[in-house]
Formats: C-alpha cells, sequence, structure tokens
C-alpha cells in the first residue's frame, strides 16, 4: 500500500469522489490555492477559493446542497465554525427534518482541530462535542490516513451534513493507505488493540498515545483494548459496550475539554447499559477548561499523555 499523509489522501479522496459524482464541488479558505492538482483537473468552477468569510461560505454550502449539489467546504481552523454555527446548526441540520424528509443536506465541513503547532487559543479548540450535540449533523475524527481517505469519501456519499474533523498534529503524519475504491461505513469504530483487562476509547491523536500506553501497560501485565472511535456521531455503542463487558474497566481518553465532553457521554453508556460489568469506576481523561496556550510544551500539555494514560489505568488496579 502506498505511504501518504492525511493532507495527501484527503486531496486523493476528493478528487476520487469529483471524478465519480459530477455534483461534487469544493469551495472555501485557500482551497484553489493550496489544492493545484485539484484546480488544475477540475476547473474553477468546482475547485474555488472563497473570502474568509464562514458564514457566507457555509450558508452558501447549504444553498448548494439544497439544490441537488454535494459541496465539500474548508473553514481551516476548528473555532472559526463559530461564525457558521447558524447554517450548520439551523439550516443544514435541521432542514430535512423540518421539509418532511423532502429535502438532503449532503454537505461536508473540514476543520482542523487539536494542537500541535503552536496556534494559539483562538485557533485551537476542540469543540467537535457542540456538533456531536446539534441534531441532524455527523461528525467524524479519524486518527491516521487510511481512516481520512474512507471518512471522507463515505461522508461525501452520506446525505446528511457532515462535520469532519482533521486532527492538526496528524496532518502530515505519513501512514500506508489503501488503493482504489476505500469506504469506512459512518458510524463504525475500529479495534487496534485486543485486551481482557481494561478498554481504552478514544479518537483522533490521543489514540497513539493510548497504542503507546497499552503496550507499556503490556510489560506490567496489564492487557488494555484499544478502540478508535473514528466516528463520534453516530457513535458505535455495540462495539464499547461489547469491549467494556469483557475488561470490565474503561477509560475514555480525548484532548478536547473533560467537561461536558465526549468522554462523559461514553461513561454514561456505560454505566446505563453495563453496569453490572464494570470492577472499576469510569475514568475520563481530558483537556482542562482553559483556553489553549501558544507556547508549544504547554500546548501539549493540554493532550493526555501516554503516561498519564498508563497512570490512570493502573489506579484501577490498586
Amino acid at each position: 500500500m502506498p505511504i501518504q499523509t492525511p493532507y495527501e489522501t484527503i486531496a486523493a479522496a476528493i478528487a476520487e469522489e469529483m471524478r465519480r459524482d459530477p455534483t461534487v464541488l469544493m469551495f472555501g479558505e485557500g482551497v484553489a490555492t493550496k489544492r493545484h492538482d485539484l484546480l488544475s483537473e477540475f476547473g474553477s468552477a468546482r475547485i474555488r477559493n472563497t473570502p474568509l468569510a464562514e458564514a457566507i461560505i457555509a450558508g452558501t454550502a447549504v444553498g448548494a446542497a439544497a439544490s441537488g449539489l454535494r459541496p465539500v467546504i474548508d473553514l481551516l481552523f476548528a473555532p472559526f465554525l463559530c461564525y457558521a454555527m447558524d447554517p450548520l446548526v439551523n439550516s443544514a441540520g435541521k432542514l430535512r427534518f423540518m421539509s418532511g424528509g423532502q429535502f438532503s443536506f449532503p454537505l461536508v465541513t473540514l476543520a482542523m482541530t487539536g494542537s500541535g503547532w503552536g496556534v494559539g487559543a483562538q485557533h485551537n479548540h476542540n469543540n467537535e462535542a457542540w456538533f456531536v450535540h446539534s441534531p441532524g449533523i455527523k461528525v467524524v475524527m479519524p486518527s491516521n490516513a487510511a481512516d481520512c481517505k474512507g471518512l471522507l469519501k463515505a461522508a461525501i456519499r452520506d446525505d446528511n451534513p457532515v462535520l469532519f474533523f482533521i486532527d492538526l498534529a496528524l496532518l502530515h503524519q505519513p501512514g500506508e493507505v489503501p488503493e482504489g475504491e476505500h469506504l469506512l461505513a459512518l458510524g463504525t469504530a475500529a479495534t487496534l488493540r485486543s485486551g481482557t483487562d481494561v478498554t481504552l476509547v478514544s479518537y483522533g491523536k490521543t489514540v497513539g498515545n493510548c497504542l503507546a500506553a497499552a503496550t507499556t501497560l503490556a510489560t506490567a501485565g496489564i492487557a488494555a483494548e484499544v478502540i478508535d472511535l473514528r466516528s463520534l456521531k453516530p457513535l458505535d455503542e455495540d462495539a464499547i459496550l461489547a469491549s467494556v463487558r469483557k475488561t470490565g474497566r474503561l477509560v475514555v481518553v480525548h484532548e478536547a475539554a473533560r467537561m461536558a465532553g465526549l468522554g462523559a457521554e461514553i461513561a454514561a453508556l456505560a454505566a446505563e447499559k453495563a453496569f453490572a460489568a464494570l470492577r472499576a469506576p469510569v475514568l475520563r481523561l481530558g483537556g482542562p477548561d482553559a483556553p489553549a496556550a501558544a507556547s508549544f510544551p504547554l500546548e501539549q500539555a493540554y493532550a493526555p499523555s501516554a503516561a498519564a494514560i498508563g497512570a490512570a489505568v493502573q489506579s484501577l488496579f490498586r
């Protein structure tokens, strides 16, 4: 399999979908400038730069989706989604329901999120839980290049709006990517490591930290199972519950603020549907309830490290 970065696989996935379906188009902040190959192949009618006006970009995409097109928009950094909340949440997320199913809104919004580049608080904010809480919107956040391709192609083909979060720290991290048609169904988690003693659930960059922690824990005789959610909504509840019922222990890890994050939802899921299997309290590791620092070392401290994850797991066995 070829080696590609998520940045490269995103372009490849969009190109494949644009060749397959003439209704797919891409516009947003700097897309024609950054994606020369796409512009060269598909022209300025389908690959187009826009002003730095997120509400207008998202509003235009909603109108395009309602008229039968399949827009992919790039709003760059996730905090800029604040400007696009009304068209994405109040229009794209609700109008299919309000129309009684007469309209569909196949719209993909790309946004970079998380630490890794020291871009400061106004450019670094993991706000994926906002959109998980918004009816009618699907949310994905891959942890590797192969999943970027499979999830993005599936998102473009979906008839609902999809928020596609790209972890900044992973953007240029190479990995093996299947050639040709590669689709991953939204709502399907991946078990990256099997174990019998504790379940580690994560997504985005902290998946790698969980895998590193699992390797260290194995030397201490603790077999950790690692689940990469990949899709935050729909959420693969069956995969989570099956693992928790097997291991009896659960630690949920994400870089986003711990308070009211995905970890809280997953902890509640385990408590409601797998309580009898639990042999220890569910633990959540997340970022602090504070804006991100521009300092690279301080920024790195926001995301739960492999050492912190390992320590949390070992506390469950004391």
